[in-house]
């Protein structure tokens, strides 16, 4: 909802100014104006706009970039959370604890990260306290012979990997936008829809044309902050591998 707001309030910003400087080009009186006047305008403004393209395309790519790889590390916890689940299971029914205690990991973690919040907290990141007791009641197995030696081997090796991926996961619950270069990217904008409209005709087509040129851009600046929040919003990862993955530990526990 917040940004919604923020995308609602740049569209109309840049719309007042785009009106505004419409309405400052009837005051100017006609040399300033002029040819000449045009022609060192458009220069500038075309600098302006390609720094605002370059800087527009950095802020995606950044954020894409970083929605990329939260959700690679989802699959990753997803896949190794069910393989983890298997070996516990070929291991014997000792380990029926420790299995729910993953099952109820995962079940945390789900319900806290797609819980809908547009927080730094509200990553795919079950409760910590759980994992290492999964990891204790791994360790304190007996093995009986060389197969489920080599699945306990097996096993701790999965609950370090996992916890490497949720170490990751925390470590990169940091927005990925830069606020300086968002803010510099909507000065730039600001400058460029106000020194186009000081050019453009009074007339309904070049109005109707910068108005689309606001939308497009705010639609692009709400795309860069949705991304930033992996978890909720209209841009998210999708739940369904952490969510398939505990309807199978609940159905193999139950």
């Amino acid at each position: 909802m917040i940004i919604s707001v923020i995308a609602l309030i740049l569209f109309i910003g840049l719309v007042s100014v785009t009106l505004l400087g419409g309405r400052l080009r009837r005051l100017l009186p006609a040399e300033q104006l002029n040819d000449e006047s045009k022609d060192a305008v458009k220069l500038a403004l075309g600098l302006v706009a390609t720094m605002t393209a370059i800087l527009l395309g950095l802020l995606i790519s950044s954020a894409k970039s970083s929605f990329d790889t939260t959700r690679t590390e989802v699959m990753q916890m997803a896949a190794k959370t069910a393989l983890l689940d298997r070996v516990l299971k070929l291991y014997g029914p000792e380990t029926m604890d420790a299995r729910r205690a993953l099952r109820d990991a995962v079940a945390d973690g789900v319900r806290r990260a797609w819980s809908g919040e547009r927080s730094a907290s509200a990553r795919l990141d079950p409760n910590q306290a759980i994992g290492d007791a999964i990891y204790v009641a791994i360790s304190h197995l007996a093995p009986r012979d060389e197969a489920q030696r080599a699945l306990k081997t097996q096993a701790a090796t999965l609950m370090v990997q996992l916890a490497e991926v949720r170490a990751l996961v925390q470590a990169q619950a940091v927005s990925s936008v830069s606020k300086p270069l968002l803010i510099a990217l909507v000065i730039w904008l600001v400058v460029i829809f106000f020194g186009f409209s000081l050019l453009a005709p009074a007339n309904a087509t070049t109005t109707l044309a910068l108005v689309a040129g606001a939308f497009s851009v705010a639609c692009a600046v709400l795309i860069i902050l949705e991304l930033d929040f992996p978890f909720a919003g209209m841009i998210r990862i999708p739940s369904e591998p952490m969510i398939n993955t505990l309807a199978h530990l609940a159905k193999d526990t139950s």
